[in-house]
């Protein structure tokens, strides 16, 4: 991967980033990064013990 930009690593999140950045749309970044931090969280945690006091938050 020599020569290959962080965008390009990152695959369709990159493309996700890189268009925003090209729009101009820099405050919405923050908020699709919580948004798949979340995503992350909720699909980690569905099989662990920690799941049921993850869904009372919600």
């Amino acid at each position: 991967m020599a020569g290959g930009g962080l965008m390009s690593r990152l695959g369709i999140v990159g493309e996700l980033l890189a268009f925003l950045w090209s729009r101009k749309l820099y405050w919405m970044i923050p908020m699709v990064i919580v948004l798949l931090l979340v995503a992350g969280l909720l699909i980690f945690a569905q099989g662990s013990a920690v799941a049921p006091f993850i869904y009372t938050l919600f």
